[in-house]
């Protein structure tokens, strides 16, 4: 009774597979023809980025991985006929044949969504973009916490900047082995998309807003890496030329290298002046402005200074000590005391209420705007020495402080040194804090604790050079 349904579906079968995959092409171009143009992003997924079609100067390509699937299926297809005039054709060659349809099918349903963005940045008009108004207000507290699923980013310029960028000879791999660049946005961008449109509303090749406060109010939320922007950045309209660098190190910059609009203070003479104690805008550094050695002139009485000298730390290792990265409130002091000894040190730092990056710069030094929750951009094992001060204390919970500690034992190479310079917290809470410094495995070669003695609370400092072991 089976033999005669099994040659009956060989006899229809062949006539309609074409049939079947006309209709299932034609239904993607009809949902490509239909899609919405209010494109909304997840929260889990900024962007599709892979087997997309690109948008480039108003012209759609096709992504190479497209045309191999349609390749692919045409091949399927061929070897599906034959095998259909075979005794056992149904059920690998059919299976076959509708995992190759539903790939296709989903690589349309993809490129309808690159289509709907197409239409929707076409419309706003990419040289067009509207300025806002350069007075931005903060990001909305409701707005950084709400956990809704999906936020939408209507602004031209940001679909502009998130599209796949093809390399120039469509689906021929760069030197970096791939076929298209994805432009990064940090993933909490999605809950300020509001804050982040109005960040990308600006004309191309023109003058950007100057709004890096909302820019570093963003960061700190979150939203890191900002996208990128095609726009010029304003300058301070009297720059002038900048000192050598073998006077540049201990000299006050000039005011006129400075932009002084999102700061209290107007004038160098203001970070420094004991008059304006209170009300420049900034407090983590009280003195860094003060551009001096004073600060390192360190008492050698251990039962109340919990900080070492730059020497003595160099001793431990002398000669091997040549790179390294200071996380701190900074002006770049540090970093110059160790260029005069011969090391090149980073200063990561924001711009905290004070022109932090711009002195370290105007000082010959490499200032790193870099926000906690940021990656270091150094690669594994590469750095001598890692140096904080003033940054890692009480206020950071354990989760986070993990994070902060592992990634700079990323970057730091074998034997390298881990200088943690006053840290400070509550005394019950002391133990909690070095049992994580601990969990490290580090090598204790420098160790202090003594009392916080400038504030009534019951507070200690601690500060630690630590070394960090051989893994294999």
């Amino acid at each position: 009774m089976q033999k005669p349904s099994v040659s009956k579906s060989r006899k229809w079968l062949p006539a309609a597979l074409p049939v079947m995959l006309c209709l299932c092409v034609l239904g993607s171009i009809l949902m490509a023809a239909i899609l919405s143009s209010n494109i909304f992003y997840s929260q889990l997924l900024f962007r599709s980025t892979t087997s997309v079609a690109s948008v480039s100067r108003g012209q759609l390509i096709l992504p190479h991985s497209l045309l191999n699937q349609i390749a692919d299926l045409q091949s399927q297809v061929g070897v599906l006929l034959e095998q259909l005039h075979g005794a056992s054709a149904e059920s690998k060659a059919l299976t076959t044949f509708a995992d190759q349809l539903l790939h296709i099918a989903t690589s349309l349903d993809k490129f309808a969504e690159a289509l709907s963005d197409f239409y929707d940045s076409s419309s706003s008009g990419t040289n067009e973009v509207s300025s806002v108004d350069e007075d931005f207000s903060d990001p909305d507290e409701s707005e950084i916490n709400q956990g809704s699923d999906t936020h939408s980013f209507n602004s031209g310029e940001l679909h502009n900047f998130t599209a796949l960028k093809p390399n120039r000879l469509i689906g021929k791999k760069n030197f970096l082995g791939v076929e298209a660049i994805s432009l990064t946005v940090g993933l909490l961008c999605v809950n300020m998309a509001s804050n982040v449109n109005r960040f990308m509303g600006y004309k191309i090749y023109r003058m950007c807003p100057d709004d890096w406060d909302i820019a570093q109010k963003l960061m700190i939320s979150g939203c890191d890496p900002l996208p990128r922007r095609r726009c010029f950045s304003k300058t301070p309209p009297r720059y002038s030329k900048p000192l050598p660098i073998n006077s540049s190190l201990w000299s006050q910059p000039a005011d006129t290298n400075i932009m002084w609009s999102h700061y209290k203070c107007k004038d160098y003479s203001c970070l420094v002046s004991n008059g304006t104690i209170g009300k420049r805008g900034f407090f983590k550094c009280s003195n860094c402005f003060d551009l001096s050695k004073r600060g390192w002139e360190i008492p050698t009485n251990e039962s109340t200074s919990a900080e070492f000298t730059i020497d003595e730390v160099l001793r431990l290792k002398p000669g091997e000590i040549r790179i390294g990265l200071d996380f701190s409130p900074t002006t770049g002091t540090f970093a110059a005391l160790m260029k005069e000894r011969n090391v090149t040190i980073a200063s990561a730092t924001l711009n905290l209420g004070a022109p932090f990056n711009e002195v370290i710069a105007l000082r010959g030094l490499l200032p790193l705007y870099l926000s906690i929750g940021s990656r270091l951009p150094f690669f594994d094992n590469t750095l001598d020495i890692v140096h904080s001060t003033l940054f890692l204390d009480g206020w950071m919970g354990i989760d986070l402080l993990q994070f902060v500690l592992h990634d700079w034992d990323r970057v730091l190479r074998p034997k390298g040194l881990l200088w943690v310079d006053r840290f400070f917290c509550k005394r019950d809470e002391l133990k909690m804090y070095l049992d994580e410094f601990s969990r490290l495995h580090y090598k204790m070669l420098l160790w202090r604790v003594v009392p916080k003695t400038d504030k009534l609370e019951d507070e200690s400092f601690f500060s630690a050079v630590l070394e960090k072991p051989l893994r294999s």
